[in-house]
């Protein structure tokens, strides 16, 4: 007989600038899981129950998307300020004990920086794809791309943005595109499919977040310079991980330079870049493992 799900709490915590939104499952040491992208708390539904029967498993809205609203809606975001939640957010739930911190593509940035500034606040940290483009010998070419997208948001509007982003992530190496993509087919042709509880609501945020995501986080952390000196000599709490199926992409290349600048393995989790959610299981497996070495 399958265990029942633990029961999960939810908390609002009050921060510079905005109010988080909180969910808390399980019991032990505390585990914060940073949301990445345009996600929010819920990306991590499908690996926090497994992850429960260790620890007190917290995740959370990051300021501006989802049920985490800012106090003035046009603010500029920093890595700093998302990175200085997380630290409130263990204050908050673990004030006795460092805690383990996983996070993935932008919310592994956040735990790189949480890393670097409150290293006696945590104890292990798992990074999986964070696109600290400018740790590459070819960041100037990511600049451009990155500027390029920006300028179809502008000039074209969010889905046209949003593909271009998409497409030179894919990219090997986040090379100059060869020409237009081929359109997607009809959404009609698809097969209707029944989502799981929750899931319509969650694909509704996401949509919600993804202007301000593409807008305001993608610029601001695809800019961010992180600490290498610092994170070097911090490399035996560090994991960097990448998904096996994403080898070459472009968000896979930093974690790849960081482990072997820090002379450390470089994890390989199942799927690509979006591996938490497409293929949980296995992913909350391995993260288990690997927060637990």
């Amino acid at each position: 007989m399958t265990a029942p799900a633990p029961a999960t709490a939810t908390g609002r915590l009050r921060v510079a600038g905005a109010t988080l939104h909180y969910e808390v499952r399980g019991q032990g040491p505390l585990l914060l899981l940073i949301p990445g992208g345009a996600g929010d708390a819920a990306s991590y539904d499908g690996v926090a129950d497994v992850l429960a029967a260790d620890w007190t498993v917290a995740s959370y809205d990051a300021r501006g998307m989802s049920r985490s609203p800012l106090d003035d809606p046009g603010a500029e975001q920093h890595v700093a300020s998302h990175a200085d939640d997380a630290y409130r957010l263990i204050e908050l739930l673990s004030p006795g004990a460092p805690a383990r911190v996983a996070g993935c593509s932008s919310g592994a940035i956040v735990a790189l920086h949480l890393l670097a500034t409150h290293p006696d606040r945590v104890e292990r940290v798992v990074a999986h794809e964070p696109p600290v483009v400018e740790v590459l010998p070819d960041a100037a070419e990511h600049r451009a791309m990155l500027a390029r997208v920006q300028d179809t948001f502008r000039r074209e509007g969010l889905m046209p943005a949003a593909a271009e982003f998409a497409a030179a992530l894919r990219r090997p190496g986040g090379a100059e595109p060869a020409g237009p993509a081929e359109p997607a087919g009809p959404a009609e042709s698809a097969a209707p499919v029944e989502l799981p509880p929750g899931a319509a609501a969650r694909a509704e945020r996401t949509m919600a977040n993804l202007p301000y995501f593409l807008g305001r986080i993608v610029p601001a952390f695809m800019a961010y310079a992180p600490d290498v000196d610092r994170l070097a000599a911090l490399a035996g709490r560090l994991v960097l991980a990448a998904g096996d199926e994403s080898r070459g992409e472009l968000p896979y290349r930093p974690a790849a330079c960081l482990a072997g600048r820090f002379g450390t393995e470089l994890v390989h989790f199942p799927g690509g870049h979006t591996g938490l959610s497409t293929h949980p299981a296995a992913f909350a497996e391995l993260l288990r493992e690997t927060l637990a070495g």
